[in-house]
């Protein structure tokens, strides 16, 4: 019904939803901004680097390596981090 409702005339659907500017702006008040802080406490994670996961795995340079372990197929990259794929 809804899937109708949104292929027939989404401005319709917006029209006569429940939600008010009111309620949305109050919402909009309660969830969480960007600040200074968020952005100090985001630079400090630590990123981490995990493998592509995919069904066949190749090579991708000259420098990349096929290592078998815990009977998966792993490529390992010393050149290029992005190039870490996983068999799986």
């Amino acid at each position: 019904m809804l899937a109708r409702a949104l292929m027939a005339a989404p401005s319709a659907l917006f029209r006569s939803s429940m939600a008010s500017t009111a309620s949305l702006q109050t919402l909009a008040r309660t969830l969480p901004t960007f600040t200074h802080q968020n952005a100090l406490f985001a630079q400090n994670q630590q990123q981490v680097r995990t493998f592509k996961v995919r069904s066949a795995v190749k090579k991708l340079c000259p420098a990349c390596a096929s290592v078998r372990r815990k009977g998966k197929v792993y490529i390992i990259c010393k050149e290029n981090k992005k190039h870490k794929q996983r068999q799986g």
